[in-house]
C-alpha cells in the first residue's frame, strides 16, 4: 500500500508558470522524451477527443454514463439537503446532469475547469434545464486548492470526478490528488470518482488504436500545436501513433514514434530523434476494484460503495473521509 503521508511528487500541483513552451522544451530534452497529456486539449484536440468518445471501440464514456444512469439515485442517497456538489474538471458537465436529476435538494453546484468558455456554455445549458439550481463556475486547475465562495465554505460537500482522469496520473500522483480533494471537501466529505477497470488486453488495444484513426489524429495533433504555437518544424508524416498495454504496470502507454533519424526545431532549438525513438504522450492506468480502493485508502479515504457494468469494463466509486 502507498504511504498516505508520502511527499507528493515535485510538480504535482501544476504551477501557472509551467506553460506549454517550458513543458515541451523540458520534456523533449530528456533521454526518454515525453510531453504532458494535459496539452492535448487545444480547440482541435478537444474536438477530436469528443469524436473518440463516440467511437465503437472506445467504451469508457458510454459505459460510465450507463453506470451513472443505472445508479444515480443510490449515489445521491445520503447527500444532505443544502449541500454542495463540486465537480473537478467539469468540462461540458454533460454526465453531471444524470446526477443532478437526483439532487433536487442540492444547495449549489460548483464546476471547476480551466476553460472559461466551457464553463459559460455549461452554465447556460444547466440554467435552462435546472432553473432553480445555483450554479457557481470557478475557472481554475482542479489539482490546486479551490477557493469556494464565502457562503458555500461551511456547507457539506460531495466531489464528483468522472471520466477516469484519475488513471492519467501515476499512482503516487493519484494519491496526492485524492488527498487534495479530501482537504478541499473538508470534514464529512464524499467523492464519486470514475476509474477504468483492468480487462482483456485486446479490448484495451482496440480502444486506443481505433480503426478510423481518430486517436492517432488526436495524438499527432499535439505536434501540430507545437508547430503552430512554438515555431515547431515537426513533419507529421514522420511520426506514427502507437498505443500499447503494459501489463506489468497495468496501464496503456501512448507514444509518437519517429520513423527515421531527423532533427526538429522548436523555438530555434534543435531536437534530435533516432529512427524508432518515441515521445511518451500519455499513460492510462487500469485498476481492479480492490486496487483502486486500496489506492483511495492510501490517500485517507474510506471506500464505501462501488458500481460497475455487466461486462465489468468500468467502475464508479463512492469514497468518504474518515
Amino acid at each position: 500500500m502507498l504511504n498516505p503521508r508520502a511527499k507528493c511528487p515535485p510538480g504535482f500541483a501544476r504551477a501557472e508558470e509551467d506553460d506549454f513552451a517550458a513543458a515541451v522544451l523540458d520534456g523533449l530534452s530528456r533521454p526518454l522524451k515525453s510531453l504532458p497529456c494535459r496539452f492535448f486539449y487545444d480547440a482541435r484536440g478537444s474536438e477530436l477527443f469528443e469524436e473518440i468518445t463516440e467511437l465503437p471501440e472506445y467504451y469508457p464514456t458510454r459505459t460510465e454514463a450507463a453506470i451513472l444512469k443505472a445508479h444515480a439515485a443510490e449515489m445521491a442517497d445520503g447527500i444532505p439537503t443544502g449541500s454542495v456538489l463540486v465537480e473537478f474538471g467539469s468540462g461540458s458537465s454533460l454526465k453531471t446532469e444524470i446526477l443532478l436529476r437526483q439532487l433536487p435538494q442540492l444547495g449549489a453546484y460548483v464546476c471547476v475547469d480551466v476553460s472559461e468558455s466551457a464553463l459559460a456554455a455549461a452554465r447556460a445549458r444547466l440554467a435552462s434545464r435546472f432553473p432553480t439550481l445555483d450554479v457557481r463556475p470557478i475557472v481554475g486547475d482542479f489539482s490546486r486548492p479551490v477557493a469556494f465562495p464565502e457562503d458555500l465554505a461551511g456547507r457539506p460537500k460531495t466531489g464528483f470526478f468522472p471520466g477516469s482522469t484519475i488513471g492519467n496520473l501515476p499512482p503516487a500522483e493519484a494519491v496526492c490528488l485524492l488527498q487534495a480533494f479530501a482537504a478541499g471537501l473538508g470534514a464529512n466529505g464524499r467523492l464519486i470518482v470514475g476509474a477504468d477497470l483492468k480487462k482483456d488486453a485486446r479490448r484495451l488495444h482496440m480502444a486506443y488504436n481505433d480503426a478510423r484513426g481518430v486517436t492517432a489524429a488526436f495524438n499527432l495533433n499535439l505536434l501540430t500545436r507545437i508547430n503552430r504555437e512554438l515555431a515547431g518544424t515537426f513533419d507529421l508524416g514522420a511520426f506514427r501513433h502507437e498505443a500499447v498495454y503494459n501489463p506489468r504496470d497495468g496501464r496503456i502507454e501512448m507514444y509518437l514514434r519517429s520513423t527515421h533519424r531527423q532533427v526538429v526545431g522548436i523555438l530555434g532549438r534543435p531536437f534530435h530523434f533516432g529512427a524508432g525513438e518515441r515521445i511518451h504522450t500519455e499513460s492510462s492506468y487500469k485498476y481492479t476494484i480492490g486496487e483502486f480502493q486500496e489506492l483511495a485508502g492510501s490517500a485517507g479515504w474510506k471506500p464505501r460503495r462501488a458500481w460497475t457494468d455487466e461486462e465489468a469494463l468500468f467502475s464508479v466509486h463512492e469514497l468518504v473521509t474518515e
